[in-house]
């Protein structure tokens, strides 16, 4: 919806710029009227006339990796080396831990497989740089939104300008919206070209692969999580296969990983629900602008509240996921780095004990 919101000003502002026009905002609700499907119809005319831009952007054809286990076998693939402990998992434990699916594996397992520690660290990696460089992509979309939306509104302000209905001052305010705006976008620019450029040198493709094929968005949450004694009766399986003291920092990593998986649950869930309310606001603010009730500023900062809503929760649906990684990592005795930084850039920052 967003993506067909800021297109209306535009079109406002090129009827509304004649020399001596009253410019205001009941005047540009009157122009309104004169598109081609008027009131009633103004975003449905504008999505079909203004083509949104692509949400990923143009992608040259090559590697697909539109799935988990597209990105855990690519990656297996540049670890020659995890061939045989790969053969003695057998092929359904290696279906499940390149599903992602570790929990169904017995952690027996880990004890009696040599390298399978490595095995699974090479496939959490690349989940991670593959969350990362997904999420990455998924945002531009909405920040190219927020930068039209601001562009919309710095055009529309310089004509009020020009005829005398607006201020210097006013539109200084509208012209630091749209800079700020066009630098987050350049931000989100290289850091979806940093976090390709991770995955691809993570999955060993850097020689012959300069771009690969995503999916669209991020899997979906589950509706509800794994209940926290579940997750203890498994973490207590894991650290009865492991010497003491490896046991005791099991233990310690377990408490972190399952806090963060609970916690960034809770935020992936409360930013999509706010994204929701964020859209019926865009809706009704359109209905109230339709209805000469608000103002175009006002369907601009919806517009532009509503793209910032998408992007916070794109970044707590990939915190939620790496934090999922970690924790089944965890519980096959694994030992990551360190835990997602909720609300971050989705790097790791609290250590892990080791």
């Amino acid at each position: 919806m967003a993506l067909g919101l800021v297109s209306v000003p535009l079109a406002l502002a090129a009827q509304t710029a004649a020399p001596g026009a009253e410019t205001d905002w009941r005047r540009a609700n009157e122009a309104v009227g004169q598109l081609k499907r008027g009131h009633a119809d103004v975003l449905k005319w504008e999505q079909a006339n203004v083509p949104p831009p692509a949400l990923q952007g143009p992608v040259a054809e090559g590697i697909k990796l539109l799935t988990v286990e597209d990105v855990t076998r690519q990656a297996w693939r540049n670890h020659p080396d995890l061939a045989r402990p790969l053969a003695r998992l057998g092929t359904a434990n290696e279906a499940r831990v390149a599903t992602g699916r570790w929990t169904d594996i017995d952690p027996v397992l880990q004890r009696k497989v040599d390298d399978m520690d490595e095995v699974l660290h090479v496939a959490v990696q690349a989940r991670k740089a593959w969350l990362q460089a997904l999420a990455a992509r998924q945002s531009l979309a909405h920040h190219q939104a927020i930068v039209l939306a601001a562009d919309s509104a710095s055009e529309l302000g310089q004509r009020m300008v020009n005829v005398g209905n607006w201020s210097a001052l006013q539109q200084a305010r509208v012209q630091l919206v749209q800079s700020s705006a066009q630098m987050a976008l350049a931000r989100a620019q290289y850091a979806a070209t940093q976090a390709q450029a991770t995955l691809i040198r993570t999955l060993g493709l850097t020689r012959n692969v300069t771009n690969v094929t995503l999916p669209e968005a991020l899997p979906e949450l589950p509706p509800e999580l794994v209940l926290p004694d579940v997750w203890r009766q498994k973490a207590q399986a894991v650290q009865a296969q492991l010497p003491e003291a490896e046991g005791l920092r099991n233990q310690a990593n377990f408490s972190l990983a399952l806090a963060a998986y609970q916690a960034s649950h809770a935020l992936a869930k409360g930013t999509r629900d706010a994204q929701k309310t964020q859209e019926f606001i865009s809706e009704e603010t359109v209905l109230r602008y339709n209805g000469m009730l608000s103002s175009v500023w006002d369907v601009l900062d919806a517009s532009r509240n509503q793209s910032q809503a998408a992007i916070d929760a794109i970044a707590a649906q990939r915190d939620f996921w790496i934090a999922e990684a970690d924790l089944q990592w965890v519980l096959q005795g694994g030992a990551p780095d360190s835990f997602v930084a909720l609300g971050g850039g989705g790097e790791a920052a609290t250590p892990a004990a080791h």
